[in-house]
């Protein structure tokens, strides 16, 4: 790549990088950063991000709102969430009740049976009592208004398929549990302590979280455990957090042999130190994100998952000791490690920062039926502004 490229990437990752000091305290904050980094509705279509290109370019996206159901890419394309089914709109912000669930409210709309494309009308912060446990097929779309759920236990999905998180703003998320909780409107049972996490996958598949704004949780910002497949997190803006993502349950858990999650199109910004992801068992394609340091490190993991890490652009901090991009979570003198398929391919790495590859070279060791193709890491320059919740406009390109 020409050397005015890297510079004019370079000088674009550091204005970034100092848009946000501290985690937004009011949702018109929250969004400001977004917001500032919109580029002239003409030149948003057809940037080479596939999810967006799909949707974006559409000025009445509010009446076709389920069109983005047909946008996810990797291994959670598959994910339709409630686009088979009704539109629920949330009105009511205030009054979240565990056990029965008030219409109106995000968590009525969320434990229904049936498919639902859940909207909002109008600007709110859901501070909620206890996890928002998800039912099947529900789409949970917070396009068109500033959604946040911040300051209580968040979303959790388990046991579940066909979910799509989109255009929320996730923050300051705390432990709940030891309490009553409705999942379904036949059941409503005990749960336990909650990690406090932001959106925790536990024993789901077909799950797509994308173009959310993640940030300040008391666990993971994002975790998928428990025998958790079909993922797609994308187009995601996370910040100002220690344990980022986690993927796979325990080192002894192996029905995590079966996940696969695709990573694509995110923004770890400022703040962050580890586990963007940290992966046991399974696959794991890590492609077209944009790192801008790391406390620690980036990408780790144990039990020897497979890594494809493709057309990334990895920017190591100043301090001398994190430059490495990769973590093996393993004991010293063991080099078992060696035979794990990590691949860096097509990377920039820029400050110092490298990636320790391991295992096969091959490519047929990477490639799965459902893995999306990487764009080179230099069209990152245009695609890394949209990533984050979105300020999405009636009437509008978004």
């Amino acid at each position: 790549m020409p050397t005015f490229c890297f510079l004019y990437l370079v000088m674009f990752l550091v204005s970034v990088s100092t848009c946000s000091q501290n985690v937004p305290n009011h949702i018109s904050e929250a969004t400001e950063w977004s917001s500032r980094r919109r580029q002239p509705e003409k030149e948003l279509c057809r940037k080479g991000n596939p999810i967006d290109d799909c949707w974006r370019c559409d000025s009445e996206w509010e009446t076709n709102r389920k069109r983005l159901a047909d946008c996810a890419i990797g291994f959670g394309r598959n994910a339709v969430g409630g686009r088979d089914g009704e539109l629920y709109v949330v009105t009511d912000s205030d009054n979240d009740d565990p056990v029965n669930p008030v219409r109106g409210t995000i968590r009525y709309g969320v434990i229904q049976e049936e498919p639902l494309w859940i909207i909002f009308d109008h600007n709110m912060v859901i501070k909620l009592k206890e996890e928002l446990v998800m039912n099947s097929y529900k789409t949970v779309d917070g396009r068109g208004y500033n959604i946040q759920i911040a300051e209580g236990p968040c979303i959790t999905i388990q046991g579940v398929s066909n979910i799509i998180i989109h255009n929320i703003y996730i923050r300051d998320c705390i432990p709940g549990g030891n309490a009553i909780v409705r999942d379904s409107p036949n059941h409503a049972g005990l749960r336990g302590h909650s990690d406090g996490d932001g959106i925790s996958i536990f024993g789901a598949r077909d799950v797509w979280i994308d173009h959310c704004t993640l940030a300040n949780c008391s666990d993971g910002l994002i975790d998928a455990i428990n025998g958790s497949t079909s993922i797609t997190i994308s187009n995601n803006y996370m910040l100002h957090h220690n344990e980022v993502m986690l993927m796979g349950h325990s080192d002894d858990f192996l029905d995590d042999k079966n996940m696969q999650v695709t990573i694509a199109f995110n923004f770890f910004g400022e703040g962050l130190t580890q586990r963007m992801p940290r992966c046991r068992f399974g696959y794991f394609h890590i492609v077209n994100n944009i790192y801008t340091g790391w406390k620690m490190y980036a990408i780790g993991g144990s039990a020897k998952p497979t890594i494809n890490s493709q057309g990334n652009v990895f920017i190591a901090s100043d301090n001398e000791s994190t430059k490495e991009v990769t973590k093996r979570e393993i004991s010293l003198e063991d080099e078992e490690w060696k035979n794990w398929n990590w691949r860096s391919d097509g990377d920039i790495m820029l400050n110092g920062a490298y990636f320790t590859p391991s295992g096969d070279k091959g490519p047929a060791s990477y490639i799965k039926a459902s893995s999306m193709v990487a764009r080179p890491a230099s069209l990152l320059t245009n695609i890394s502004p949209s990533s984050g919740a979105l300020n999405c406009q009636s009437g509008q390109y978004c």
